[in-house]
């Protein structure tokens, strides 16, 4: 007989003994349950009542947790194929205020006059700014978008003329609308054609076929393959704009950002209505974004020789860029510029150049696609295709090529500014913006410089406001309701004030090991399965035993 402890066996036997833990988990994985469930603390205020629930990981698209995402994947999925052919328009009119919300509204008018007048007296007004800031998160949680404060900084102003090195566009009168055209056939049949556009970066120099690893490295432009990838998302926003402006009517979009095998980001869009291809790779050609920042020419600290931090005089009140102390040359003692300064500088510069141009590269996919039809199926998996997945899955690490490629890549990215406030701007001699001290440059820890996500920090999925009526909460409503009432189970809306949750604290005893929850999970989840499977076969007929149910569970 068998010692169920393994104490019998040698040490090779037991080391290729499965993990039960692991066993556990992929269990849940093939049952479609969350593998790294967090615990919260729910308190209902209505009865005094505590239960600890395993809320799952999955809240963004790029979970690491296989079922998290793959779920995520498919709420997705059904936000674009509702979206995408609509033949009404979208209901955007605003519900009218209740009397809570006029109230608030109301009452904060009469602090801000109070606000005001001791301001304008010379009084402290730390009180009263305390209560606005408190009265406009409950003007937020009583169910207003927006806020009343407006914009509270100067923006930058910048020419708008363009380029003359791009083409001009033209610029059709604007329709109320978020449809496109429809078209009728000769059996009488209305269509109404949509559109599914690929846009791809520039060529960085020759590449492998089915590869993407440059022919010859030393000759790839890797610095502008990483300031294309760093701005690609300012790019897509202003294709967007260019295309609106063509096509005449308010365009909706449902896109997608999916690395190329180059490791260059590249988007598919699915758009709502139609337009002629060669208007769209017109504006593919005639659309730039130019990036303004400080020139990144002359690296002026790098190694040992790095700016000093020194902590500024204390004052009454915080100083207008919000830093309280400036970096500085170790060796003169000049202090840099601040991000303000640097840009001021520039403005003033008449004969300034942008730091970065990035374009579109003359690859531009259009295909129209009709509701209904085996091509938008199929468009529709592919715009998905790639979100359970990082960006840095592309890397191959058995290809010395390929991991070269990326190694150089992920180099390039490494000093280049990904944002105003980056800490390699310290490498050119400029403070990055709300400076703090332990800055150095090299050691961003922005998502854009990360290998997993090769430079783009951008979102993933790009939806437009009135693409399928709903946001994603309410997607994942709808497939919550119907999964329900197929279960029979009341889908009662509840008060969102009822509760208070709280994280779990590390170590507490009363929460069950990882393994034990999973095992509950599964087990949950196989009997709303095998109602699901019951249900099922009752509507087409069928006769399926208990056995066979758990059997299909």
């Amino acid at each position: 007989m068998t010692d169920p402890t393994g104490r019998g066996l040698s040490r090779a036997e037991r080391q290729a003994m499965p993990v039960a833990l692991d066993v556990a988990v992929e269990i849940a994985k093939h049952n479609g349950v969350c593998i790294r469930p967090v615990v919260l603390r729910r308190l209902d205020i209505h009865t005094g009542t505590t239960e600890d629930v395993n809320v799952p990981c999955g809240t963004t698209l790029e979970a690491k947790c296989p079922p998290c995402a793959k779920r995520n994947r498919y709420l997705r999925m059904a936000q674009c194929r509702e979206g995408w052919h609509l033949d009404a328009e979208p209901s955007t009119t605003p519900d009218e205020p209740n009397e809570e919300q006029r109230w608030l509204v109301e009452f904060r008018a009469d602090m801000q006059a109070q606000r005001d007048a001791a301001d304008k007296a010379g009084d402290d007004t730390t009180d009263l700014d305390a209560v606005l800031a408190g009265l406009d998160e409950e003007i937020n949680a009583a169910g207003m978008r927006g806020t009343l404060l407006g914009r509270t900084t100067a923006k930058r102003t910048r020419s708008t003329r363009r380029r003359q090195d791009a083409p001009d566009l033209p610029r059709r009168v604007r329709r109320n609308t978020t449809l496109g055209r429809t078209f009728t056939g000769s059996d009488g049949a209305t269509y109404r054609p949509s559109l599914f556009i690929t846009l791809t970066l520039p060529s960085y120099g020759r590449v492998r076929a089915g590869q993407g690893v440059p022919v010859d490295p030393d000759a790839y432009d890797y610095p502008r393959a990483a300031r294309d990838a760093l701005h690609f998302s300012k790019l897509v926003d202003r294709f967007v704009q260019n295309l609106r402006r063509v096509a005449g009517y308010d365009v909706q979009y449902f896109s997608s950002v999916e690395p190329q095998k180059r490791f260059a980001p590249h988007l598919h869009m699915a758009v709502r209505g139609t337009m002629p291809r060669a208007e769209i790779k017109a504006i593919a050609a005639a659309t730039y974004h130019q990036v303004w920042w400080p020139s990144v020419d002359e690296v002026r600290f790098e190694g040992e020789h790095l700016p000093v931090w020194t902590e500024r005089p204390e004052r009454a009140e915080p100083y207008p860029d919000g830093q309280d102390g400036d970096y500085l040359d170790p060796v003169t003692g000049e202090l840099l510029p601040t991000w303000h300064e640097a840009l001021d500088r520039l403005d003033a510069d008449d004969e300034a150049e942008p730091l970065h141009v990035v374009r579109f590269g003359p690859q531009v996919d259009v295909q129209g696609v009709l509701a209904g039809t085996p091509d938008a199926d199929q468009c529709i998996r592919y715009l998905s295709k790639y979100l359970t997945k990082s960006l840095g899955d592309t890397l191959d690490a058995d290809d010395p090529a390929r991991r070269d490629h990326a190694a150089r890549m992920i180099e390039a990215l490494r000093y280049e500014p990904c944002s105003a406030a980056c800490p390699n701007w310290l490498r050119y001699g400029v403070q990055p913006k709300n400076a703090r001290a332990g800055m150095s440059p090299g050691r961003c820890r922005g998502k854009a410089h990360k290998p997993e996500h090769l430079g783009y920090a951008g979102r993933r999925v790009l939806v437009s406001r009135k693409w399928s009526n709903k946001t994603l909460a309410e997607h994942k409503r709808d497939r919550r309701t119907w999964a329900l009432e197929a279960l029979g189970l009341a889908d009662e809306p509840t008060d969102p004030h009822r509760y208070v949750w709280k994280p779990v604290p590390a170590g507490d005893d009363n929460i069950p090991s990882l393994a034990l929850r999973l095992l509950r999970m599964v087990a949950e989840r196989q009997r709303w399965r095998a109602t699901l499977l019951a249900l099922e076969a009752r509507a087409t007929g069928q006769d399926l035993s208990a056995v066979e149910l758990q059997e299909a569970a």
